[in-house]
């Protein structure tokens, strides 16, 4: 066809699997979403098609080969998001690397992955406190542990505390079998997973030992100063109003919290009892604390995941 264009791009340095993904469906999935035809041939990756559809994958495909020249894993979902990003007018941001993180001894870059996930990193790094709201799979609890690490290996804050409401509605450990511990591990172990994925096991347990990282229930703060620290509260939108209140008055010199939660996965018995509802009211305008929204668009769990998110919330809205 005479309208039809080929363009060549350098993918020199890449390593191929990083770029095309498993069964090529990184480059499947570009062509599928641009309307052009993608093959990659040794260090070059060609785009051809209608000159409107090349001029929109070209710097789709040019995000996402700088994205595998950092190394990171790439998969369909993150092409799906990049082109979402061209048609926004955000892609740029999606691989400057200003909010990329770079942890001792992991292979990979942490970076966010979508632009609010960007928007969210940012206000971590700027705001003394943070309120993540959004559904599962936006990254809301995994980017917050990541800048609790990073702070704490660049010597920012000397301890990291990671907590949660223990049990839905109310934290009832005494009906559950085993020791404390065994009693708490279960919904704690989210956090413990996050962090393992970020430092090798036996560090993990070393810091626990020491103290130097804290995973406890949301309960366990009360009577505490919690300072020179980087804190974490996860599932807030189980934490009622009164354990909300005891944990934001724990803060002292030098530290920061990251508060995090879904609304629409409120398990209190009465969901006006949330604190997360309540501090979304009353604390909003204060300087030093920030809010961030995440939504469906941010999900970087499989497809699907956003699928369902959105599924649940239209039959929500009736």
């Amino acid at each position: 066809m005479s309208s039809e264009i080929a363009r060549r791009l350098s993918a020199e340095g890449i390593d191929p699997l990083t770029l095309a993904g498993v069964n090529d469906g990184n480059l499947v999935e570009l062509a599928k979403r641009t309307g052009v035809r993608v093959s990659l041939r040794g260090d070059v990756l060609s785009l051809t098609g209608p000159a409107d559809a090349v001029e929109r994958a070209t710097p789709v495909a040019q995000a996402l080969m700088d994205l595998a020249r950092m190394g990171d894993l790439l998969e369909p979902g993150d092409v799906a998001r990049l082109v979402a990003d061209a048609d926004r007018g955000t892609l740029s941001a999606a691989v400057d690397g200003a909010h990329n993180i770079i942890l001792p001894g992991l292979r990979r870059v942490i970076q966010p992955k979508t632009a609010g996930q960007r928007t969210y990193l940012e206000s971590i790094a700027q705001s003394e406190i943070v309120v993540g709201i959004g559904p599962a799979g936006t990254g809301k609890t995994y980017l917050a542990v990541a800048a609790a690490v990073d702070a704490l290996a660049r010597k920012r804050v000397r301890r990291i505390v990671l907590a949660r409401p223990a049990v839905e509605a109310g934290e009832s450990l005494g009906f559950l079998p085993g020791d404390l511990q065994e009693k708490v591990d279960p919904y704690l172990r989210p956090l413990y997973d996050a962090l393992e994925d970020m430092m090798p096991r036996d560090r993990v347990q070393k810091a626990i030992e020491t103290r130097t990282i804290e995973i406890a229930p949301l309960a366990y703060m009360r009577g505490r100063t919690l300072a020179d620290a980087f804190v974490i509260l996860d599932e807030a939108q189980n934490a009622t109003g009164m354990q909300m209140k005891m944990f934001l008055t724990r803060l002292g010199v030098n530290s920061r919290a990251v508060i995090t939660g879904d609304k629409t996965q409120i398990d209190l018995q009465n969901r006006e009892d949330s604190g997360l509802l309540q501090i979304e009211r009353i604390l909003p305008g204060i300087e030093g604390i920030g809010f961030c929204y995440l939504d469906e668009s941010d999900v970087v769990r499989h497809r699907l995941v956003r699928a369902i998110i959105r599924a649940y919330a239209e039959d929500a809205q009736g």
